[in-house]
């Protein structure tokens, strides 16, 4: 009987990870790099004990991988300048340690966590070759994750590496720090929402089940690639404090603040062409997250 593939799976606690080794461990030995222990661990995966913030040894790492996922970043990601070493440690210096690590032990693939939120905002989708926003006004946050694509890219000579940008990802157990979980709570409270112009700027959040099928997808193709991961609708803040509304049976409230909304729309071209067509809508996906 073969062995099947084995894969590190950094951040394995977030939205992404966890649904990630759910999805990965029947068909490969899934190793979860966490920060502490999850209350329901996943059967049949091996939890390795890793504080990417602190000092931490590859000899902890198994020598043996075929694949590392790096979806891990700093939780103290909106706390610059007082957390910029954490985020610096989470964000930079552990994917070049672990990039160094896939390097030196033969890993064939490794696949890296970045954002949408790294383009300049445009009416129009934005496909992988749009123009980056201006490094000076991208925040520590989003830098970090700038060079940690940088970093990511120069290994391509000596691995396959892919570089995949998400856009708003959202499902059940997130964050309530994160935007639509964030909105569902205003809508929830009756806390104002603010918006620009008449609806807000336009987003194509992602069901968390459409995200982890690319990276299924991913895993059984060659070369090295950058590519958006978003969401089949593009939808309007207001359209998507509204939906929430139908669901949970508020009408949201709203504060226009005028200006002109900062539209961040990810094209799904290359995601649909190599990887999976996103199938679940924003109506039926939140319903989960509620």
């Amino acid at each position: 009987m073969l062995s099947k593939p084995k894969v590190l799976v950094t951040g394995a606690n977030g939205l992404l990870g966890r649904n990630s080794i759910q999805l990965l461990c029947d068909e490969y030995e899934v190793y979860a790099a966490v920060h502490i222990m999850p209350r329901e661990p996943v059967d049949h995966v091996k939890y390795i004990m890793l504080d990417l913030s602190e000092q931490w040894s590859v000899e902890e790492l198994p020598s043996n991988l075929d694949v590392i996922i790096h979806l891990a970043q700093s939780s103290r990601f909106r706390e610059f300048p007082e957390q910029s070493p954490d985020i610096f440690n989470v964000n930079i210096s552990s994917t070049a340690r672990l990039l160094d690590f896939a390097w030196r032990t033969n890993v064939k693939k490794f696949v890296y966590a970045s954002s949408g939120g790294i383009y300049d905002s445009s009416e129009t989708a934005l496909d992988e070759d749009s123009s980056i926003v201006a490094h000076s006004q991208l925040g520590f946050y989003l830098g970090s994750k700038l060079c940690g694509e940088v970093l990511v890219q120069n290994y391509s000579q000596l691995m396959d590496v892919t570089t995949l940008r998400f856009f708003f990802i959202y499902g059940a157990g997130q964050r309530r720090t994160m935007l639509i979980p964030r909105i569902i709570d205003s809508v929830s409270d009756y806390t104002p929402i603010s918006l620009q112009g008449n609806d807000g700027l336009r987003i194509n959040p992602i069901h968390v089940s459409d995200a982890v099928l690319a990276i299924k997808k991913l895993l059984k193709m060659a070369g090295s690639h950058t590519i958006n991961i978003a969401g089949p609708s593009t939808l309007p803040l207001k359209k998507i404090a509204e939906t929430i509304g139908d669901v949970i049976g508020r009408k949201p409230v709203f504060d226009y603040i005028g200006g002109e909304p900062m539209d961040l729309i990810g094209d799904t071209t290359a995601m649909k062409r190599l990887l999976h067509t996103p199938q679940i809508l924003f109506k039926n996906g939140i319903k989960d997250l509620i």
